[in-house]
C-alpha cells in the first residue's frame, strides 16, 4: 500500500463488464482499467452500484478485487467498495481488499432490512475496527434507501479514527451540511454521475468517484477548478451535462446506457448481466450521439 488519505481528485469505479454469456470478461475489465488510468484518473475503485455488485457473487466480487489490483500495479491509489449482509461477511472482503493491497476501503450500508442510525452505526463501527486501513463510508439513501444524517456521520467519525473519509450521492446543498456539521474534519468525495460537479466543489468536496462514461471531461472540470479558472470549468462542465443527465436517470440508466456510453468510446461491445434496464433504439441513438459528442478517450500517457 503506497498511498495515504486524504485521497483526492477524480477516482474511477469500475464498470463491471461481461461477455455475451454474462461472465466477467478479464480482457474488458484489463482495458477499462487501462484507459481510467492513461487518462490520469487520481484513483481506481470497484465493486460499487456502478459494478452492479449486488449481482456478482462473493468469488466474482473477490476474483473483481484480484483483478484491477493486477492492472493498477501500484499506479494510483485503489479502493474496493464492500457489500454484505452480515459484519463477517464485510469483515471476509476487507481482509481479501488487504490482501490485494488496497489503499482503502468503502463501506456500504447492508442491504437487508432498515433500521436505525444506532443501529448503522455500530455495523459500521464494528468492521472499521476490524482493519487498520483508512475507512470511507457510502452514504446514498436516495439510491440504496438507507443512510446516516450529518449528524449520525460525525457521531461514527468520532468513534472510530479511521473513518476518515464519506462517499456521498447527494446534492451540494447536503454535502455543505454535512461539511460544516462535521467541521470541515471529514473529506468528503461525492458521485451522482458529475451532477452539480462544480458546485460541489465550491461546497468543498476534494473530489468524485465517478463511473469511466464521461470522467474524461470530469477531469477537465476538476483541473480547471483548481487552477482558479472557474469559468473554464463551468464551461467543461456545460458541455458534458447534457450526458450527464441523459445517464443518471438511475442507478439502472447508469448501467444500461452509461456503460454503452462508456463502450462505444472505448470500443467495446457491451453485454448485460440479467435482470438489467434494456435499452431501446431510441436510447441506442442517444448513446451513439453523446459518444459521438464526447469523443473517443485520449491516453495522456502517449498524445
Amino acid at each position: 500500500m503506497g498511498f495515504t488519505p486524504p485521497f483526492t481528485g477524480i477516482h474511477a469505479i469500475a464498470f463491471a463488464l461481461f461477455d455475451a454469456q454474462e461472465r466477467l470478461d478479464r480482457a474488458a475489465m484489463r482495458r477499462q482499467t487501462q484507459i481510467c488510468l492513461g487518462l490520469g484518473v487520481h484513483g481506481i475503485a470497484a465493486l460499487g452500484l456502478a459494478t452492479e455488485v449486488s449481482k456478482l457473487s462473493l468469488a466474482e466480487r473477490l476474483t473483481v478485487m484480484e483483478w484491477v489490483a493486477e492492472d493498477v500495479a501500484g499506479k494510483a491509489p485503489l479502493a474496493f467498495t464492500i457489500f454484505g449482509g452480515s459484519v463477517a461477511e464485510q469483515v471476509e472482503q476487507v481482509r481479501a481488499a488487504e490482501a490485494a493491497r488496497a489503499d482503502w476501503v468503502i463501506l456500504q450500508p447492508p442491504m437487508v432490512g432498515a433500521f436505525g442510525a444506532a443501529e448503522y452505526i455500530r455495523f459500521f463501527g464494528r468492521i472499521a475496527e476490524a482493519t487498520t486501513l483508512p475507512v470511507a463510508i457510502q452514504n446514498a439513501p436516495a439510491y440504496m434507501g438507507r443512510g446516516l444524517s450529518a449528524g449520525d456521520i460525525a457521531e461514527l467519525v468520532r468513534q472510530h479514527p479511521n473513518i476518515c473519509l464519506i462517499k456521498g450521492e447527494g446534492p451540494a446543498t447536503e454535502i455543505r451540511q454535512l461539511l460544516e456539521v462535521t467541521e470541515g474534519r471529514l473529506p468528503v468525495m461525492n458521485g451522482r454521475g458529475g451532477l452539480e460537479l462544480a458546485d460541489n466543489l465550491r461546497a468543498g468536496c476534494v473530489g468524485f468517484i465517478l463511473a469511466p462514461d464521461t470522467i474524461d471531461w470530469a477531469l477537465r472540470v476538476h483541473e480547471r477548478f483548481l487552477a482558479g479558472d472557474e469559468a473554464g470549468a463551468e464551461e467543461a462542465y456545460r458541455a458534458v451535462l447534457p450526458a450527464i443527465v441523459f445517464i443518471m436517470q438511475s442507478i439502472e440508466s447508469l448501467i444500461c446506457y452509461g456503460k454503452r456510453i462508456f463502450g462505444a468510446r472505448a470500443g467495446l461491445t457491451i453485454h448485460d448481466r440479467g435482470p438489467a434496464l434494456r435499452p431501446s433504439t431510441f436510447g441506442l441513438d442517444l448513446v451513439a450521439k453523446y459518444a459521438e459528442t464526447l469523443g473517443p478517450y485520449r491516453d495522456r500517457l502517449t498524445s
